[in-house]
């Protein structure tokens, strides 16, 4: 039997035909690889000594963040920890800022 070219119903006709695109290279679905690097990840990051730490902020002062550290060219996370360690290492004056803040109810 001959096959038109043109005729996709029959798929089995088509086993000698290459596939589209790029073949798989792993065989997990996208899933479990996403599962399994987040692990090594946090595997990665306890061997070096960290901690995680959630921060929730708002919408503006999110882009803020996000912009700062683009322009210094590294990634929000290492920006706000920069901050952070900066913050406590000069407790004298940052620490009665934050305490107003707080009380202000800016936060």
């Amino acid at each position: 039997m001959a096959k038109a070219n043109n005729d996709k119903v029959t798929i089995d006709l088509f086993v000698d035909q290459p596939r589209r695109g790029r073949p798989r290279t792993n065989p997990l679905p996208r899933s479990e690889q996403l599962r399994i690097n987040k692990r090594k990840q946090l595997l990665r990051d306890r061997q070096q000594g960290k901690k995680r730490i959630e921060l929730k902020t708002d919408q503006q002062l999110h882009q803020q963040l996000t912009k700062l550290a683009e322009s210094v060219g590294c990634s929000r996370g290492e920006f706000v920890e920069a901050i952070v360690k900066v913050a406590l290492a000069d407790t004298q004056q940052v620490l009665p800022a934050v305490v107003n803040l707080i009380n202000s109810g800016e936060n």
